[in-house]
């Protein structure tokens, strides 16, 4: 393995800068990793792996502007997203990052086109455009049928393709996955893996994934191990 290398043949859709994220515990200090720089490309995949523990939801959290790091920079889409307020940062996640988690967090109370409307909702786009943009994208991830299903009514499979249209339906420059599908079985997950590969190719958005699913990692792209603080990427 080797230290993370630059890349920078497209734009830069993240640019982490020694990052170090510590917290307190008791009278120390607890550092889960130090002085990290990572640059994610435009339409690049790269996959974070490491033991459990080792930090990498934490990461994830950082250049999701989610969590704070202790020291260091975190430009997204050349915006110092650390610098925004909360609602600052709110704003901006909702128009340039997309979020998929491995439990899928739907709300069960409304359907898969409602769920996908949301993000747009929520930035004050009308809801005609917001219908036409969710069907469109429910319709590209192979759900075009199922528009009116609530989560329970969907497969794992079903209701983890909903939460990635609705982590693409504002256009994001990125999507932040964590353990996509660590929830689904092996033939689901490698339909899930096709899919992000796909849109991947398709719309030039980077995607940056944490997986214990190395088969799936290496398949993607570019493949980062965090270990004991420090990032290293795969030979």
């Amino acid at each position: 393995m080797s230290e993370v290398e630059m890349t920078t043949s497209k734009p830069l859709v993240i640019d982490c800068r020694q990052v170090t994220r510590t917290y307190d515990q008791g009278p120390e200090k607890l550092t889960i990793f130090s002085d990290i720089s990572l640059e994610v490309s435009a339409g690049e995949t790269v996959a974070i792996v490491g033991s459990s523990g080792a930090g990498k939801t934490t990461l994830l959290n950082l250049l999701g502007g989610l969590d704070r790091p202790s020291s260091g920079q975190i430009h997204i889409c050349g915006e110092d997203i650390h610098r925004l307020s909360e609602a600052g940062r709110a704003r901006f996640r909702n128009g340039h990052l997309g979020f998929v988690y491995q439990f899928h967090h739907l709300l069960p109370e409304f359907t898969a086109l409602e769920n996908v409307m949301m993000p747009c909702a929520l930035g004050g786009q009308s809801l005609a455009v917001a219908r036409q943009k969710a069907e469109k994208l429910l319709d590209r991830v192979g759900l075009g049928k199922r528009l009116k299903h609530k989560p329970s009514e969907l497969s794992g499979g079903e209701r983890q393709r909903v939460a990635i249209a609705r982590a693409l339906v504002n256009e994001p420059q990125c999507v932040l996955m964590d353990e996509p599908t660590g929830n689904l079985d092996e033939h689901t997950g490698e339909g899930i893996r096709a899919l992000i590969e796909d849109l991947r190719e398709q719309s030039g958005i980077a995607f940056v994934m944490v997986t214990h699913d190395m088969r799936m990692a290496r398949s993607l792209g570019r493949v980062l191990r965090l270990e004991q603080g420090r990032l290293v990427q795969e030979a």
